[in-house]
């Protein structure tokens, strides 16, 4: 298990908290009062006692300041910012202070390779972290693989459980496209329609949700009525929506990069209020006011969001906790500046994989960049069954499968209303699971 049990560090109110606690307790024994601050305890002295060495653990962020996936890398870096200043409070990792060493990918998959190459040999990191586009992640994991480094990810692409990656990427601070629709598919289909037509970006993120959705969709009675690929770089989209079929009942949206303002209120132009019912994916609308001109025209839609951006939907002292130290207000945007929305559906997982990381470094004895440490690092992360819900993982309880290297949580389903976002439903992990297509722990390292 890769979290503690005991204190605030444990939900009481979720029963799927409960049952990772104690298989938890049962795997690793962990307990004690530094919990609620996420500390590790083992037999009542805490785990993050100095490791023999005063060298940082250096930690690898390749960052998206510029290119599609801006917005989403300014609150990345942020959110690592500041989930590495709290654990450094707590006394690091492992004893050690945590060092950033940040590097733009430029969104693009040749530059991430590149950049992984960088970090792993010029910086020397112990590790590298927090990659989002499915593109960049995809042209990126081989060289991590080929460099020998484990490679942690924020995408929720399903290119890591997928198995076509390597035994050196791991996604355990978000849940991936696949178990995202499997969750909300069904929610979808019994309340909005069953003749849906689909809307998704032209590469690997999108095809997710092409393939899962449709799948979804026909394993649920239902017909998809179109299946509509645009560029992420387009910026007009008029001329897309007549292909959508007029008996269509839901449509289903996710678009990403600068022109989802413009996607949004050219549908809205489009359809009026002749509009199929409209449930989308929050990538959508992330980094975006949900009072912009052209928006009101998703009033009454629903989206899925991962984690809810309005203050006090899912409501927990770990989420309001996380939430200040991030620096995010009740509407989803900067404390600082109303206009400076935040990625709030997606930013959790920088904070969640930090402290991953941490969990695994202290559990396996890691200490420095050898191929034997990193080997036990990567062993002891595949054994980890889950985390437990607390302010090291505030989006809520996560179940960890170490053959895929992916972690399984719950989901959000929210209606706009006057420009605000309200669960109206919240799934079990266990509506997210689907059947493992591959094993990592078989590959060799």
């Amino acid at each position: 298990m890769g979290a503690s049990r005991g204190g605030d560090e444990s939900t009481s109110s979720s029963s799927q908290a409960r049952r990772i606690s104690r298989r938890g307790a049962l795997k690793t024994g962990l307990a004690g009062a530094a919990a609620g601050a996420g500390l590790l305890t083992v037999g009542g002295i805490p785990a993050a006692r100095a490791a023999g060495s005063d060298r940082p653990i250096r930690i690898g962020f390749q960052v998206h300041r510029t290119g599609i996936g801006a917005v989403y890398g300014r609150w990345y870096e942020r959110t690592a910012n500041a989930a590495a200043a709290y654990i450094n409070e707590l006394g690091g990792i492992a004893g050690r202070p945590v060092e950033l060493v940040a590097e733009d990918d430029g969104t693009d998959p040749r530059r991430g390779a590149e950049v992984v190459e960088k970090l792993a040999t010029r910086e020397q990191v112990d590790f590298v972290y927090g990659t989002l586009f499915s593109h960049v992640v995809i042209g990126s994991a081989p060289r991590a693989g080929e460099l020998k480094i484990p490679y942690f990810v924020v995408s929720e692409g399903y290119h890591v459980a997928s198995g076509k990656l390597n035994r050196y990427v791991f996604q355990p601070g978000i849940t991936d496209v696949r178990s995202q629709i499997t969750a909300v598919a069904g929610w979808m289909m019994g309340n909005l329609g069953k003749k849906v037509a689909m809307i998704f970006p032209d590469y690997a993120f999108g095809y997710d949700h092409r393939d899962f959705l449709s799948a979804a969709v026909e394993a649920g009675g239902g017909t998809v009525t179109a299946r509509i690929a645009i560029p992420p770089t387009e910026t007009a989209y008029s001329k897309y929506f007549p292909r959508i079929p007029a008996d269509t009942e839901v449509l289903y949206h996710v678009m990403v990069g600068p022109g989802v303002l413009t996607f949004v209120r050219e549908m809205g132009e489009h359809f009026g209020s002749r509009r199929p019912a409209v449930f989308g994916f929050v990538d959508s609308l992330e980094g975006v006011p949900m009072t912009s001109p052209g928006l009101e025209f998703l009033d009454g839609t629903y989206l899925w969001e991962a984690m809810p951006r309005q203050a006090g939907q899912y409501d927990t002292p770990h989420e309001r906790f996380y939430r200040e130290r991030v620096g995010v207000g009740p509407d989803g945007a900067s404390i600082r500046d109303p206009k400076d929305v935040s990625t709030y559906s997606h930013m959790f997982g920088c904070w969640e994989t930090l402290f991953a990381i941490k969990e695994a470094v202290e559990q396996s004895g890691y200490r420095d960049p050898t191929p034997a440490d990193r080997k036990a690092l990567i062993e002891t992360l595949e054994g980890f069954h889950g985390f437990n819900e607390g302010r090291s993982h505030p989006q809520g309880p996560k179940v960890f499968d170490g053959r895929l290297h992916q972690c399984f949580g719950q989901q959000f389903v929210s209606k706009v209303n006057a420009g605000k976002l309200e669960v109206v439903h919240r799934t079990a992990i266990e509506d997210s699971r689907y059947e493992p297509a591959a094993d990592y722990t078989k590959m060799a390292l």
